[in-house]
């Protein structure tokens, strides 16, 4: 048998095991899709009781508006990536350096490694206030948190952002004018820089429903809720958008582009379609939110980007986990759970949310069951056809693997590396780096082979061997996936 000790072959075995492995192990429903864990109620179940709930949906990342600590001790080792926020309430505070450093050790240090936190945002919305306090502190505030991880050295798993609403932009229709507000075009600008320096993503929260809601004898319901239609064209580009929220992303990016900044990346930090609203909020209905998160849903597992970026890998939140009952303003605000406080669906998400929920969660300080779907007379989800245009918004307010499938992936697994051993075992190391089968060596050859096989290779070949042996585990494991 030829000598295997002319270069190292456990390395590449180890990869090709690890690639096999990958590969066989069921797909998430979209890894770039989370989930907001909102929690202005006083009926919601305990923490504990929630992640069945969020492994239920497929999701792999979780939003905070603050950073409960029963929350992240609950997910710890869950592998579940979260972001914690820090309120407007505490800007003029943490823009203190010293300040900042202890909020960074207490919220989030003592929590890492075993709750996964990756992002912090830095109040919600801030720029559209039009709170002059609350807008000079937002940006020392960030830097503050930001330097507070370098100290800490966490700079590099822990990201600092702050997430913004559409009416940071003064045009937005067609996607291609899309510009910042004059008067934020200085503040915003500096945000950037930072984002560039820091390679934090830029978070802006999306609602096409506040533009149905608004304007719904221009504006399609089928254009807003990712159904079949014919589309709207934006003239300077060519391009046609199928849908709202894609041509509202593509105005951030043109926004983005026009100051300089067109590698900062977008994230959508909140969408979402509330189930219920009050008389005058068209469109609020069960119906009609199951097709805008179940199709938003499918688009984001699809992994296709918008028309102005076709190669986006969309990160997106839903907003949101549950139903919370102490939100103010209009009866939407409070209708916007994929859950209802007891487990149960607020609606059905096909292949998404379980008919029975998670069964009457237990363990949290439920007052009673909480309200969520609304009655058949709130649909609104027939459309009086395709949209006339996008009306610019500026008034807008660690997972299961499968179940007994795993069995079969491990199966998979062990067959793979017993066929990879085989391999190595018994075949020629040239024929394996040419994927044919093993030639069959005399005694004599086979001790003339390990006599001179160091001498004649040289390092160039042995790359050579290399790629060629990697390259047949990647087909050994190609094959297995079929399998």
């Amino acid at each position: 048998m030829a000598s295997l000790t002319a270069f190292p072959i456990y390395p590449f075995l180890f990869l090709a095991i690890s690639g096999c492995f990958l590969l066989h192990l069921p797909p998430l429903m979209a890894s770039s899709l989370g989930i907001n864990y909102g929690q202005i109620a006083n009926n919601l179940p305990s923490p504990d009781a929630a992640i069945s709930l969020i492994k239920s949906l497929g999701v792999s990342k979780v939003k905070l508006y603050d950073a409960s600590p029963q929350v992240l001790h609950a997910f710890a080792n869950t592998g579940v990536e979260f972001v914690v926020g820090l309120g407007n309430e505490y800007l003029s505070k943490m823009r203190d350096p010293d300040n900042a450093l202890q909020w960074v050790k207490t919220n989030v240090k003592a929590y890492l490694p075993q709750t996964k936190i990756t992002c912090i945002t830095i109040g919600n919305e801030v720029l559209t206030f039009n709170d002059s306090s609350l807008t000079s502190n937002l940006l020392p505030t960030m830097q503050s948190i930001y330097t507070a991880l370098q100290n800490l050295g966490l700079e590099k798993q822990v990201s600092v952002t702050t997430a913004h609403s559409l009416a940071i932009l003064e045009t937005s229709y067609p996607p291609s004018s899309g510009a910042f507000r004059r008067d934020l075009k200085n503040c915003i600008t500096a945000i950037l820089n930072f984002h560039l320096k820091t390679g934090s993503p830029m978070l802006i929260n999306a609602y096409p429903f506040f533009a149905y809601k608004a304007n719904p004898k221009q504006v399609g319901l089928d254009y807003v809720l990712f159904q079949p239609n014919q589309g709207v064209l934006d003239p300077s580009t060519n391009l046609r958008y199928d849908n709202m929220l894609f041509a509202q992303i593509d105005a951030m990016h043109t926004a983005l582009a026009n100051l300089g900044f067109k590698r900062v990346c977008v994230q959508v930090s909140e969408t979402g379609w509330p189930s219920k609203g009050d008389e005058d909020e068209l469109g609020a209905s069960s119906e009609n939110a199951k097709k805008y998160n179940g199709n938003l849903i499918k688009l984001v597992n699809e992994k296709k980007g918008t028309p102005l970026r076709p190669n986006l890998d969309l990160d997106v939140y839903i907003f949101a986990l549950f139903n919370e009952n102490l939100k103010p303003g209009p009866a939407s605000e409070r209708n916007y759970g994929l859950f209802k406080p007891d487990g149960t669906p607020a609606y059905q998400i096909p292949g998404v949310t379980r008919k029975s929920g998670a069964g009457n969660v237990t363990g949290g300080t439920s007052s009673g069951g909480g309200s969520g779907g609304p009655s058949s007379s709130d649909d609104q989800s027939s459309s009086d056809g395709a949209p006339s245009g996008y009306l610019s918004i500026s008034a807008a307010s660690k997972l299961s693997y499968g179940g007994g499938s795993s069995m079969l992936y491990l199966q998979g697994l062990l067959l793979c590396a017993c066929l990879c051993w085989f391999l190595l075992s018994f075949s020629d190391v040239n024929s394996i780096s040419n994927c044919m089968p093993p030639k069959q060596y005399s005694a004599f050859e086979i001790k003339r082979v390990d006599e001179e096989e160091d001498k004649r290779m040289t390092e160039s070949s042995r790359v050579r061997e290399r790629q060629s042996l990697a390259s047949f585990f990647c087909t050994v494991g190609e094959f297995m996936h079929l399998l």
